[in-house]
């Protein structure tokens, strides 16, 4: 029987991306393993149809390249070797395959799957191109398609379904094409009744809210009589601190630094919605159904990331003169596409979607 490698090699969010186009290889009857990062894994272990996740921190990404770097790739070789058939590498619009297909090309796998528009010498057996020479745009019955196509390509999603569909596995017609988790055991949390989640870090400050803007949020929140549960890593401890120390305590629950992506995803699926900035908990809050304020950063574009298939806001101008620059911090002094995006706009955002005046294609854009 084929067993079939699929790839994605960045972060949590990118891996929950790939979701409905792993169900679609696993549909095709292949038994699907997963080669992630180390912060994509616990991701990629949640996904349905994957049988096996392979934790690898690749260079090309973002890991370091040092003097253990050839050893660790050579055990991942030896790893591969012989276990693959096929391989399906998942890149998003501005990374290479090439690396990747290089590694699986080294350890004996025979038919390897990618997205470039470089030429990809041997490396790739099927070479799909995310925009097509021929503008042509992918359709399913359940997976709708901006009428331009989206930003060169489409949302990550739908991007991820082209390639395995070029790849020879569809999605099948009854696959709504939302994201998924497989079933997890209840987590035993001390939560309120009815909140709303405040998420406000990212891997990339450029796409976090802020404190300032954390701290607005909050207030407006607590103000409308809202109960909110903050989440973060640990390293949003201390603007979470910060925000804590200047505003009322009585309704908000400090989660900060206490969830695993195992914790985090009950805690978002029994929010009424989440505020975050674009970064993997709002992929994981569309996972579990729950709508979004997505305080998006236009330093990529939200075409491609915006949450999706759940009731969303998305707040920030995505005009402003950070757009595409994909900047980790902020190129631009005062945060300008964020001008307009206030407690109160977030709060007014909030009421819209918990009232259920509001749709999956719903954009709550500042000018």
């Amino acid at each position: 029987m084929t067993r079939v490698l699929a790839v994605r090699l960045d972060g949590m969010g990118d891996v929950l991306l790939t979701g409905p186009a792993v169900r679609a290889i696993a549909a095709g009857g292949a038994p699907v393993d997963f080669l992630a990062s180390g912060a994509g894994a616990p991701a990629a272990a949640a996904l349905p149809g994957v049988s096996e996740v392979i934790p690898y921190d690749a260079p090309w990404v973002g890991a370091p390249c040092d003097d253990a770097f050839a050893g660790e790739l050579s055990m991942l070789i030896r790893r591969l070797r012989g276990a693959y058939d096929e391989a399906v590498i998942f890149t998003s619009f501005h990374q290479s395959p090439l690396p990747a297909a290089m590694v699986c090309r080294l350890a004996g796998i025979t038919r390897i799957s990618g997205t470039s528009d470089a030429a990809p010498g041997t490396l790739l057996d099927v070479r799909h191109r995310r925009i097509p020479p021929d503008n042509s745009t992918f359709q399913h019955p359940n997976v709708a398609v901006d009428d331009d196509g989206g930003d060169r390509g489409g949302h990550e999603v739908q991007a991820a379904l082209r390639l395995a569909a070029a790849a020879g596995y569809p999605l099948p017609a009854d696959d709504d094409g939302l994201l998924r988790l497989v079933p997890a055991r209840p987590e035993r949390l001390d939560l309120p009744d009815d909140y709303v989640v405040v998420h406000p870090g990212a891997s990339v400050p450029a796409r976090a809210l802020g404190a300032d803007l954390t701290r607005d949020v909050v207030r407006a929140l607590v103000g409308s009589g809202r109960r909110v549960v903050l989440t973060g890593d640990h390293a949003d401890r201390a603007l979470v601190r910060d925000v804590l120390s200047e505003g009322p305590a009585a309704d908000v629950t400090d989660l900060t630094g206490r969830t695993d992506l195992g914790r985090l995803r009950h805690v978002l699926a029994g929010a009424r919605a989440v505020v975050v900035g674009n970064t993997g908990a709002a992929h994981l809050a569309a996972a579990v159904g729950t709508p979004v304020v997505s305080v998006f950063t236009p330093v990529v574009p939200a075409a491609r990331w915006r949450p999706w298939g759940v009731p969303h806001a998305l707040l920030g101008d995505q005009r402003a003169r950070c757009a595409g620059s994909r900047a980790r911090e902020c190129p631009v002094p005062g945060h300008p596409c964020m001008r307009d995006v206030t407690g109160a706009t977030v709060t007014a955002a909030v009421e819209r979607l918990t009232l259920g005046r509001a749709d999956s294609s719903e954009s709550l854009c500042a000018s």
